[in-house]
This record gives C-alpha cells, structure tokens and sequence, in this order.
C-alpha cells in the first residue's frame, strides 16, 4: 500500500522547471497563462510586441513580432528545447458581409494560424517526448453573426491543431485549443474591434482570464497526457 500510496503522489505532482512558451504574454489571456505558470514553478519565456508588467526570476520576455512569421522562426530557433508552447496572442476585427475587409482577415490569418505554425515547425522537432502544445482558439469558432472571418480563423485552427495531435502523438506530444466565449481582458472593450458588441454568456458574466489559464495549465501538465486532439469550451453555457 505504501508503494502504491508513493506512486500516487508522485504521479499526482505538478513538476517543476519545464520550460514553456507563452505568446501575448504582455497582456490579457496570455498574461494570465503566464503568471498562472510561473505560479506552479515553470520557466516561462513570453513572446509579444510590448513587455509585460512581469517581474520574477523565470519568466524571460522575447520581443517579437508574431505577423512575421521569419522573425517568428529566428527568435523561436534561439530558444533552446522546450517543453510546451501556449499561443494565446490574437485579435477580433468583426464585419458582416458587405463589409468584409480581406486586410484585416489575412492580419488575423497571419497572427492566428500562421504565427501559431511557425511556432510549432520551429519548437517541435526538439520538443521531448511529453511536451505540450496549447491552442486559445473561441467559441465563434461554430459560427457567430458579424465575425465570420474570426470564425473562419479560428475553426482553421481546430483542424490545424487536431492534424497536428494525430502527427505527435506517436512522440508523446499533446495538443489541444482552449476556446472560451468573451473574456473579461482589455481585448474584450479594444474600439479596434468595431461596435461589435461582445456577447454575455448565459451565466450572466463574462469568463475570467484566470478560469481560462487554469485549464490550459492542467492540459500542460502530466495527468493530461491522454487528452490530445480536443476543443475545450470555456464558455458558461455560450456554446449550448
């Protein structure tokens, strides 16, 4: 029983010292991602235009552009081996047909799916057995009236992250997207959006940044290695 007891407990212990990659760290849902890891004892290294307001012994900032996707690979390329990779930057321009904007939908293409790719083809090759890889995806995913290029994003990252899950899963790899409904960060009020109002989730409030990175954390650490290929819905009740 004591043995057994012992491999309970060390099964059941987050590990410290990994060391994950979190994009839009300086802000919003990435920068709860990062302070939630850093938190459980992680090295984190951030990646975003601005540095965030973070100050602790491991958590390393990367200035980087993430519409770039050469620049990507260049500071990706320096970084070492990893153990998991969170893409949490993004932005929501809404539009309804008739006031489409192909500029801003290849913007959102380029920041979503292709930085999210460039990533992945630089990290992944030297990435050991057991690393994670973490997807913020959304709920509009499944459709929403005015934000059908957001959707369109999106949905491209559901099955860009589920070929990738069946790709690495013979080396032990996981990856997954956390898709929540509107968050209460700076994004969810950003004027750049357009009117577009943000839609309350049927629990009468928005979901908070921190409920979102306390998911991805568990999909990052070792009791997640069977969930691999999943959109998990953060979304009080939007997506019923």
């Amino acid at each position: 029983m004591d043995n057994a007891t012992n491999t309970a407990n060390s099964t059941s212990t987050p590990p410290t010292n990994k060391r994950m990659v979190v994009t839009g760290a300086s802000s919003g849902i990435g920068y709860a991602i990062a302070k939630h890891l850093l938190a459980e004892g992680h090295d984190v290294i951030g990646l975003s235009r601005s540095a965030p307001d973070l100050d602790h012994p491991r958590f390393t900032w990367c200035a980087a552009d993430l519409d770039d996707a050469a620049a990507i690979a260049g500071v990706a390329q320096r970084m070492g081996a990893v153990d998991g990779l969170v893409h949490a930057a993004g932005f929501m321009k809404t539009a309804r047909i008739g006031e489409l904007d192909a500029a801003s939908g290849e913007a959102m293409w380029r920041l979503h799916v292709g930085a999210a790719s460039a990533l992945a083809n630089a990290l992944v090759p030297a990435m050991p057995g057991g690393g994670r890889i973490v997807l913020i995806g959304s709920r509009v995913s499944g459709g929403s009236a005015g934000r059908s290029q957001y959707a369109a994003v999106k949905a491209a990252m559901v099955g860009m992250a589920r070929s990738w899950a069946i790709e690495l899963a013979p080396r032990g790899i996981t990856v997954n997207i956390v898709s929540p409904a509107a968050t209460a960060t700076p994004m969810l009020n950003d004027p750049k959006r357009t009117s577009s109002a943000p839609v309350m989730p049927p629990i009468g409030r928005y979901v908070m940044a921190e409920e979102v990175a306390s998911m991805v954390a568990y999909l990052l650490g070792p009791q997640a290695g069977a969930i691999t290929g999943q959109q998990i819905m953060i979304c009080g009740g939007s997506s019923l």
